[in-house]
């Protein structure tokens, strides 16, 4: 039986120039969920900024272009960090810099190329938003890291990732607010949960390596763990509505990405890798869901 691997190499993948392929490979694009999952804090934070409609519009297709950019940086500098753990476990030993499809001296290339695009993004933001961006370039740094000294690297990816949620709010608004930091405590509570059913993709290996994620730290009790992050975001959820004084029909539309999250706290197995990445990869759906209250949230 082929080892467990979440790389796609079918699709339009396979009909990229061959010495395009890797770099696309190497950026995640042919898993755009990690993209999708960096943008919706981000998506979140400007839906409750309430700009004005175009600018609304604008902001949304630049953080949609930033997500995509940075995702792609960040998946670069973890896979520099990581490329003689990734050859060591099965899901990961395809990437291209821990097979040798490409170099270092590539991926460095490549990294500058995404960091000129994302700094294209950043200057179209307002100054605060700009000083706040240039901030969270230190987690993407640090974020590898997390998994050598911690057993918490999902708490860490919880900041980094979930940091969209005060940059949208203060790109919308220019300033930060209570509102703004419960949505951000949503994020890390929601990506501290999804982030730990990912990781037991590689709890086995990881275990081998002395790699440390909240995977191998609560193994089979990820369940009940899971399930108090997953409360937590509902919960925070409602506190950023009450605080944004968003109508009774926010909390009622809330009730559809709870149930989401309870099904994937009911159908969660840690020893079936293929459910856990189908799991996560439905967190695309609560985001969307989550942004949906928030529009209805003003209605």
């Amino acid at each position: 039986m082929a080892a467990h691997t979440d790389i796609d190499r079918g699709g339009w993948i396979a009909r990229m120039p061959a010495g395009l392929a890797p770099y696309a490979v190497l950026a995640r694009l042919d898993r755009p969920i990690g993209a999708w999952l960096l943008f919706l804090p981000g998506l979140w934070s400007i839906l409750l900024g309430r700009a004005s409609t175009g600018e609304t519009i604008r902001l949304i297709l630049l953080f949609a272009l930033g997500s995509v950019v940075m995702r792609s940086a960040g998946c670069v500098v973890n896979d520099m960090w990581d490329r003689d753990i990734d050859r060591q476990v099965a899901r990961t030993a395809g990437r291209p810099l821990a097979s040798g499809a490409l170099s270092m001296r590539q991926a460095g290339i490549f990294l500058a190329l995404l960091l000129l695009l994302g700094l294209g993004v950043l200057l179209s933001l307002n100054r605060s938003a700009q000083e706040l961006g240039a901030a969270s370039l230190i987690l993407v740094a640090l974020y590898p890291a997390a998994k050598r000294v911690t057993w918490w690297p999902q708490a860490m990816l919880g900041i980094t990732f979930g940091f969209g949620a005060p940059l949208g709010f203060v790109a919308a608004t220019g300033h930060f607010n209570e509102a703004a930091l419960a949505l951000y405590g949503a994020a890390f509570f929601w990506i501290l949960g999804y982030d730990t059913i990912y990781a037991h993709q590689d709890r086995e290996d990881d275990a081998l390596v002395g790699v440390r994620s909240t995977a191998r730290l609560f193994a089979t009790q990820s369940r009940p763990f899971v399930g108090v992050c997953y409360a937590a975001v509902i919960l925070l959820l409602a506190g950023a509505g009450y605080v944004a004084s968003l109508t009774p029909l926010y909390y009622a539309a809330l009730l559809l990405p709870a149930a989401l999250l309870a099904r994937q706290i009911m159908r969660l197995d840690v020893h079936d890798p293929a459910l856990c990445l189908a799991l996560f990869r439905s967190n695309r759906d609560v985001g969307l869901a989550v942004a949906a209250c928030l529009l209805l949230g003003y209605l």
